[in-house]
């Protein structure tokens, strides 16, 4: 009796150390287990300021404000060419050869007002979008992201054209991260709130602390 009593609590053991001992070496290994000396591994209240990104690209926004600089030189020249040289000719010859006319009527004379003030205008308009686009892209360019003590405040660094660089500092609660970075192929899109257009971390990155990272800057938030 004893003996039967014995071999049914070794197959008890057995079987319980075939279905738990797999799974807690599986929970330890993907740190589901219990907190070790004390911490929690999933823990956002960080005891000190925590570097979680950088991506340094000041050489690509100095080439980025030159090249602005360059196409916006360029498209001015050529508004000033128009306004000064398209002008108006006087009253035309009689054997002139007619100006060409469109299909739908209107003639063609890029020697009058209409030509000249609407090359003029579009010659701005295209060196002043590139200029804009340029400086939009570098504010939005992320390439430092640091979590502050406690956890609860977060600041981005963003560069300026021509490889300059600045800092503001958040409320984590208003930061929200569109895509998680496994997600994406490129950028990883962040939302500030109340700040138009999103910001860009660049995967080609460092991110140090990934889980940490996922759960305070890459997670998603409802703004």
């Amino acid at each position: 009796m004893a003996g039967g009593r014995q071999l049914g609590l070794w197959g008890l053991r057995c079987c319980t150390w075939r279905v738990w001992g797999p799974w807690a070496r599986l929970s330890g290994a993907r740190g589901l287990a219990g907190p070790a000396r004390g911490t929690s591994p999933l823990d956002t209240h960080v005891p000190r300021d925590l570097l979680l990104f950088r991506h340094e690209r000041a050489r690509f926004f100095r080439l980025l404000g030159l090249f602005c600089a360059g196409q916006f030189a360029f498209w001015a020249y050529l508004a000033h060419f128009a306004f000064s040289e398209l002008r108006p000719a006087g009253r035309p010859v009689a054997s002139a050869r007619p100006a060409p006319t469109l299909p739908g009527g209107a003639s063609v004379n890029p020697a009058s007002n209409k030509w000249r003030y609407g090359f003029t205008v579009s010659c701005l308009t295209v060196g002043s979008l590139i200029v804009a686009a340029g400086f939009v892209y570098s504010r939005r360019s992320v390439w430092k992201v640091v979590l502050h003590q406690g956890g609860r405040d977060v600041t981005l660094s963003t560069y300026y054209p021509f490889g300059l660089s600045s800092s503001f500092t958040v409320p984590l609660r208003q930061v929200s991260c569109m895509a998680h970075r496994s997600e994406v192929p490129a950028m990883i899109p962040l939302k500030v709130k109340d700040r138009p257009f999103y910001f860009l971390l660049d995967k080609q990155g460092q991110i140090y602390n990934p889980q940490l990272f996922d759960l305070t800057v890459g997670a998603y938030r409802k703004l």
